[in-house]
């Protein structure tokens, strides 16, 4: 299970479980116990009735043991013998030596080798030995509960009475009521389960309302937001009053951010100006020697990328704080093509790349803030050029579908990994740190974070399709009507 409310239900299914078969063996060891305990109650009184009953027996008749004319052995008379025979379960009546003179009817339909062994059993060379005791005669009936109750009172001919009963008439209402108890534990395992279930998702509802609310605040915008407090003072209410407190220094610390970029970049700008103005002034100074140009010309570079740097970050820095408003206003799309057109030929020559921006033949009016849009699409188109070997080709191509405006910036260029393609819209992130300031591809990771801006700026949303080696994809998709914030 791959979540919190699953694995509760599994484990309350686990427990309910080991619960139910914890209670059904302690249930059926103490049913077992008390059968034991009422059987051998129920074979002592058998074992006393039938000593009763011949000590009465020789009083009457002054002996109760004759001799059996078939068998010419010593045996119960017949009018005691049918007395007895009222008596259920196994009655074995001991003589003198072992011999036996009874058999009850269930005490008959064993072999009468099982009978001689439970009477040699039961008597040692001092005698019967009372007691209770157990002895398995037959598989099939299992063990043999007996009682051996010495007879004093019946004549010197009868000695003891042995009154027993299979085991498992003791325990055999435990055993049933273990089937039973087993037999419905997994219907009462799968409601319990199911219930579990959906007890658990009630119990977790406001947990997702928690996770809801945190990704709604997570998106970097929101840290304003705050999580409803519940009005209970469970651990609900901890975490709640916990997130909330994180989420306050959370955005403190990036207030203190935000404003130290955007303080840092607006103090840089006016140095970085003046200073770029010295460079070019003395750039153009005729006397300047020819190695002091190269120096003041690399200074120049540098001073420019600085520039672009530090307005990129003022630019994202107000817009984190909502000092960046859009104007908007209704433009024909096909002028800002127009305008980029222009530059985006001039790059590409630079480049060697062929450039080609289809403009619509109908026009294509939109709200938009212009300014923004052309430095969307021109970031997007420079980075095109960038990534495109020398003899590519860079394309933009724009359309109209239910109620935006889409367009699509492609180039033949390098390409991007997939791994790297989730973190391109991230700042200051470039697939090759290394070539980040230097080389043919410079740069400092931030116009891809402004395309993004823009995008959603204006409500729309900037996708990327790419496959490394074969060329990138970026569709812009911006809405006709005025959705900016």
């Amino acid at each position: 299970m791959q979540t919190i409310r699953g694995r509760l239900a599994v484990w309350y299914a686990v427990a309910m479980g080991a619960t139910i078969l914890a209670f059904a063996g302690f249930t059926y060891l103490v049913q077992r116990s008390g059968g034991l305990a009422e059987l051998d109650g129920r074979i002592r009184l058998q074992s006393d009735l039938v000593a009763t009953m011949l000590s009465e027996a020789y009083r009457a008749r002054d002996t109760v043991v004759v001799i059996d004319p078939q068998s010419e052995r010593l045996a119960l008379d017949e009018g005691v013998s049918g007395l007895l025979d009222v008596v259920r379960d196994f009655v074995i009546v001991l003589g003198q030596d072992g011999v036996i003179l009874y058999l009850s009817q269930d005490a008959r339909e064993l072999r009468f080798d099982d009978v001689l062994r439970i009477a040699q059993h039961v008597v040692d060379e001092r005698g019967p030995v009372p007691g209770f005791g157990q002895i398995v005669v037959d598989p099939a009936v299992g063990p043999l509960r007996y009682y051996v109750r010495p007879v004093l009172n019946a004549g010197p001919a009868v000695r003891a009475v042995i009154s027993g009963a299979p085991q498992a008439a003791g325990i055999l209402s435990a055993q049933r009521l273990l089937q039973a108890m087993l037999l419905v534990a997994p219907l009462v395992v799968a409601a319990s389960t199911v219930a579990g279930y959906f007890l658990v998702g009630r119990a977790l509802k406001s947990v997702n309302f928690i996770v809801d609310e945190v990704e709604a605040i997570t998106d970097g915008r929101s840290l304003h937001r705050r999580l409803a407090q519940p009005m209970s003072h469970d651990e609900l209410a901890r975490l709640t009053t916990t997130l909330n407190a994180m989420i306050a220094r959370l955005e403190r610390s990036f207030m203190s951010l935000r404003r130290f970029t955007a303080d840092a970049s607006h103090e840089l700008k006016t140095p970085l100006t003046v200073l770029r103005a010295g460079v070019e002034r003395a750039i153009t100074h005729p006397n300047t020697p020819a190695e002091v140009m190269e120096i003041l010309e690399e200074l120049l570079v540098e001073v420019t990328r600085m520039t672009e740097l530090v307005d990129s970050l003022l630019t994202l820095a107000r817009a984190d704080e909502g000092r960046a408003p859009l104007h908007l206003e209704r433009v024909d799309f096909r002028e800002i093509l127009g305008e980029v057109a222009e530059t985006a030929t001039l790059l590409g020559e630079d480049a060697n790349v062929s450039v080609e921006v289809a403009v619509p033949a109908e026009p294509m009016v939109i709200e938009v803030d212009g300014s923004r849009v052309r430095q969307l699409l021109m970031n997007l188109l420079t980075n095109a050029i960038k990534y495109t070997p020398k003899g590519g080709h860079v394309s933009i191509h724009s359309a109209a579908a239910n109620g935006n405006v889409v367009v699509d910036v492609q180039d033949t260029g390098i390409g991007i990994a997939p791994g790297e393609v989730p973190y391109i819209f991230d700042r200051f992130w470039r697939s090759d740190p290394a070539r980040s300031r230097t080389g043919a591809r410079p740069g400092a990771g931030l116009g891809l974070a402004i395309c993004k801006w823009i995008a959603e700026a204006h409500g729309g949303s900037i996708d990327v399709r790419s496959r490394l080696g074969q060329g990138t994809t970026f569709t812009v998709t911006l809405p006709v009507s005025g959705g900016g914030v």
